[in-house]
């Protein structure tokens, strides 16, 4: 069932905020490139899709992609850095598909990322969200994902995924554009399922089911991320900090009562300014500008946000 959220307009405060670049979305000296862009979020979300291609996809489409860019694309945090790898690969305006094997290699993040960016860029306001989608092909699996939540003068909130607008390849029963939002969970709606005892935790995180990263511990982290994006501080999917690194020990009552809380913001209804202020708040919820690093190819590093 799709579903719609808030849908009268953000307050003033709350559109220019989600309108406004942030330091991981801003084009920088690359905004040049975005001068000829379509204005409309359907079609930039065909653009990022033609211009990105998932670490995983090769495998599955049988695409041969450089090896160095398999490991190194996605570990790029920003995305004027993202742009001008774009752009030094090809010459081409952004609205030019590129082939498979020539394409950004990156994950959900990247595509939503770019996407974001574009419409915070021609006025759209736009968030990343991370959640779990049930849409990836395994029956009871909710996959580790992030996707665009974008406002609609006529609907309100909505979320759009630009990694399946490939229908090729993602054939869905509903729309790329408007996501039902019992398909993709919010990290606190799933939160808040976990602890009701309505879902299994191991059906959260990375498949397989009940494998390390899946489980209670994962679902906090993709809190951690979904409260971070929503005060536009958006890092990689591996980026820790707070209890991040505590896999596996037992969640204490004070800490099970901050994510209970931060599962109500982390959820279809954003409270901006709860959000704000949590965010602002919470030594465990609030990005460092030193985080760990754990890059799924590169291994650990310590790093410093810009």
């Amino acid at each position: 069932m799709t579903t719609t959220t808030g849908t009268q307009r953000p307050a003033g405060e709350a559109a220019a905020f989600y309108t406004a670049q942030s330091v991981f979305s801003d084009p920088g000296d690359m905004a040049g490139l975005y001068a000829d862009l379509p204005r409309d979020v359907g079609a930039l979300g065909r653009v990022v899709r033609d211009l990105l291609i998932h670490r995983l996809e090769p495998g599955f489409w049988d695409v041969p992609v450089d090896e160095r860019r398999l490991h190194d694309d996605a570990e790029t945090r920003y995305v004027d850095d993202i742009l001008r790898l774009i752009a030094g690969r090809s010459p081409e305006p952004l609205a030019s598909a590129r082939p498979y094997g020539e394409r950004f290699v990156g994950v959900c993040r990247d595509f939503t990322l770019l996407h974001v960016s574009m419409l915070r860029h021609v006025g759209i306001p736009a968030r990343l969200r991370s959640g779990f989608a049930d849409y990836f092909g395994t029956d009871g699996f909710h996959f580790d994902h992030v996707v665009t939540e974008y406002w609609d003068e006529r609907r309100g909130w909505l979320l759009a995924d630009a990694e399946i607008l490939d229908t090729d390849h993602y054939p869905m029963d509903f729309d790329p554009l408007d996501v039902p939002r019992d398909r993709f969970l919010t990290a606190g709606k799933a939160w808040q399922a976990v602890r009701a005892g309505d879902a299994d935790p191991r059906t959260f995180g990375l498949p397989p089911a009940g494998s390390e990263f899946t489980g209670r511990w994962f679902v906090a982290g993709n809190i951690r991320l979904d409260v971070a994006a929503l005060n536009k501080v958006e890092p990689l999917l591996w980026d820790v900090w707070g209890s991040g690194d505590g896999k596996g020990d037992a969640m204490d009552g004070e800490l099970l009562a901050l994510y209970d809380r931060a599962a109500l913001i982390s959820s279809d209804d954003v409270p901006f300014e709860a959000a704000r202020e949590l965010f602002a708040t919470s030594d465990e919820l609030r990005t460092p500008r030193t985080v760990t690093c754990y890059a799924p190819f590169n291994g650990p590093s310590t790093v410093t946000l810009r």
